[in-house]
């Protein structure tokens, strides 16, 4: 059993080496059978379709992004959603600037013909990620929800496993509050995704302080006025 661990672990790890290299285009289990020294019959007794690879890749990196986001909203009072908002605005574009590759993997190109299955375990992970946010947005709905007065948002919006998702972690939230966090979440996701892919540094020294003011400007969109802290 513990052979069969480290040789996925490592099974995905070269996946990854590839990627870095050459793109997700590079995400091949032969290639990845032959750098490993393994027989292409070997590794198909491991991941059956490449497809199937992907998909366990996408769920870890997206459970390891909501397991990081979710220590950055424990670390500050649950009571105080601009805190938590602060500290997942900043967990977020700290994760993204250290995992290049891993941020480009489930948030830049689709991977060449990759055909993600119904559901599973990458849909599961990513809905995961997402309700972290949601779930700052609905301890600080009460304070801004008069922003928000008159919004259109029905369910029928959203994909119906996240917002059966959301509906049952958060059953009072109305469909406007879940419309604001990805609003949030697109606004924080801008930047860092201009940051990443080498857009920014042309026009700015500081990626962080321009990422601060944003994160700033959005806990006041929540409701919230806070005084800046120095780094």
């Amino acid at each position: 059993m513990r052979l069969r661990e480290a040789t996925t672990a490592e099974i995905k790890a070269t996946a990854l080496k590839h990627m870095a290299s050459s793109g997700t285009a590079a995400i091949s289990l032969r290639a990845i059978a032959r750098d490993m020294g393994m027989t292409a019959g070997a590794i198909y007794s491991y991941f059956d379709t490449r497809d199937n690879l992907v998909s366990v890749l996408i769920a870890d990196v997206y459970n390891a992004l909501a397991g990081t986001l979710e220590a950055a909203r424990d670390s500050r009072p649950h009571d105080d959603p601009a805190a938590q908002i602060l500290a997942y605005g900043q967990a977020y574009r700290d994760w993204a600037v250290a995992n290049p590759e891993e941020f480009r993997l489930v948030y830049g190109d689709p991977v060449p013909d990759y055909q993600p299955p119904e559901g599973g375990v990458a849909a599961e992970a990513e809905h995961r990620a997402c309700a972290v946010l949601t779930g700052i947005v609905a301890a600080a709905w009460p304070k801004a929800q008069h922003l928000h007065i008159g919004s259109d948002h029905t369910w029928s919006d959203f994909d119906p496993g996240f917002a059966g998702l959301i509906r049952e972690s958060f059953p009072d939230l109305p469909p406007a509050a879940v419309a604001l966090s990805l609003r949030v979440w697109g606004r924080m996701h801008g930047l860092v995704s201009l940051e990443v892919y080498g857009h920014l540094r042309p026009q700015v020294s500081d990626p962080a302080k321009l990422y601060r003011a944003e994160m700033m400007d959005l806990s006041k969109s929540l409701g919230h006025v806070l005084v800046d802290e120095a780094h």
